[in-house]
């Protein structure tokens, strides 16, 4: 049957709003999952940023880039990357054009929220022994009471010795949880807003309640056996955690869900996703004209500050070096770099979730399914604090995507004044570069159980290897 004028007219003048999943070919059906099998073993593999990093080292230095520090020299086609103190990471491949005419960078973060511990965090109460936390990034707090835990990162002992610590993610090891009222006695806590039924302070996991086996002393016996257990198998006391960064972190193994095994639900998908899936892109960059980097940042979930954020020097310091290591350097150099850079600010965005439809502007959410989203402007009610991309720019990246098959949609997160959000785009523009968000939709972004689709992760990855190679 032909098509009427109308149906003509309305495909060459309306912007098609369609599901990936519809009319997909069975083979790119399975790369998709294939893809997405090995993005959940990673995340499963590495719940904190040092993990990130580990695990990102082993996967560089696997397929041949070498550390730069170890290098005199750099010509087109190396691959090199810098560690910054074991949670953050920058990584490229040399392009054939003058660096002097700018790279082509994507950068995501590899910090989630989480509970971390207080620099005092032992103690005793009513002969259970607990530990104080202090929360890290937004979280809704009443999401982490009565979920399994697990407990990750290093102790620094007096004598300098890194401890490495990670229980309750293999099987038959304990877990831990922070205890929530019961229903027979929460009258009053349910009487509060949801955001001061669980306050801060509130957030003390549970961690043992066994006494250590003595007749002396009758204070502090479940603390002492806690501490002793400790010290057998680690060789600590209970001052070492002054110099320690312990994480607690959802024990959940992430996994597909639905019937369909269509989507990812895991912890720490904001924005893992994005940094895996840009990772693995640059792996495929082999010669490219302009010079490839994948930017791996800690601390954006407060704020991108300290010397691991994207807010430190510690960036332009890798950049110098790939200038000092290829071209040679000389002042103003990077600032020219910087400003004929461009870049993507892989972060992930709001997906629209259907049980609150009230909280969204439907025709500029992102929906789960129909691919990366490309958001112009992030920020608060009226763009405070936004990084909004020029209209040049946008251009370059649409006619880039649509050439090239990228499934893309446009969005902000909720309607005005009830949404907002930030990522490291700012950071960047300040630099002088062209830089635009885009990232995957997650449906509970923040939660201990984060969910994407399996179509969009594997889209970010294809978007941003085209991003990469495109001279």
């Amino acid at each position: 049957m032909e098509k009427s004028q109308t149906q003509i007219l309305k495909e060459k003048l309306f912007r098609p709003k369609k599901n990936g999943w519809e009319n997909l070919k069975e083979n790119k059906k399975k790369d998709i999952f294939n893809y997405a099998k090995e993005y959940i073993d990673f995340i499963n593999e590495a719940k904190t940023e040092r993990e990130c990093v580990k695990k990102i080292k082993e996967i560089l230095d696997k397929r041949g880039f070498k550390n730069i520090e170890n290098t005199t020299n750099l010509k087109a086609g190396d691959k090199v990357y810098y560690i910054n103190r074991y949670k953050n990471v920058y990584a490229a491949v040399i392009g054939s054009n003058d660096l002097s005419n700018g790279f082509n960078i994507i950068g995501a973060h590899i910090d989630s929220p989480r509970l971390d511990l207080k620099p005092n965090p032992l103690y005793e109460s009513e002969e259970l022994a607990l530990f104080k936390t202090h929360y890290y990034g937004g979280i809704k707090k009443y999401q982490w009471v009565n979920i399994p835990l697990s407990m990750h990162g290093v102790i620094m002992k007096k004598n300098n010795e890194k401890i490495e610590i990670n229980i309750g993610e293999k099987e038959g090891e304990p877990i831990f949880t922070i205890a929530d009222l019961l229903p027979h006695l929460s009258s009053q806590q349910e009487k509060k807003k949801l955001n001061d039924a669980i306050v801060g302070e509130d957030l003390n996991i549970l961690v043992g309640s066994i006494p250590f086996a003595t007749d002396e002393d009758k204070t502090d016996k479940v603390n002492l056996n806690i501490l002793n257990l400790l010290n057998q198998k680690y060789g600590i006391v209970e001052r070492d955690f002054v110099s320690s960064e312990i994480e607690f972190v959802p024990a959940m193994k992430a996994s597909s869900l639905g019937f369909d095994e269509s989507l990812v639900a895991g912890y720490g998908q904001d924005d893992r996703v994005c940094a895996y899936t840009s990772l693995t892109a640059l792996l495929e960059v082999e010669n490219p004209s302009r010079t490839a980097i994948c930017l791996l940042a800690d601390k954006e979930e407060v704020g991108s500050m300290g010397n691991t954020g994207m807010s430190s020097s510690v960036f332009e310091y890798f950049l110098n070096e790939l200038l000092n290591k290829t071209i040679g350097n000389k002042p103003g150099l990077l600032d020219k770099c910087l400003k004929s850079s461009r870049i993507l600010s892989a972060d992930v965005t709001a997906g629209y979730n259907p049980n609150f439809p009230n909280i969204y502007e439907k025709n500029n959410e992102s929906y789960i399914g129909h691919g990366i989203s490309v958001i112009k402007y992030t920020g608060s009610a009226s763009k405070g604090g936004a990084s909004d991309a020029n209209a040049e720019f946008v251009g370059y990246i649409r006619n880039l995507f649509e050439k090239n098959n990228i499934a893309y949609q446009n969005s902000e997160m909720g309607k005005i004044g009830i949404g907002g959000g930030g990522t490291i785009a700012y950071i960047l523009a300040d630099r002088g570069a062209d830089v635009i968000d885009c990232g995957v939709p997650v449906i509970s972004m923040h939660s201990p159980y984060e969910i994407t689709s399996k179509f969009d992760i594997y889209n970010a990855y294809k978007a941003y290897e085209i991003f990469y190679k495109d001279e």
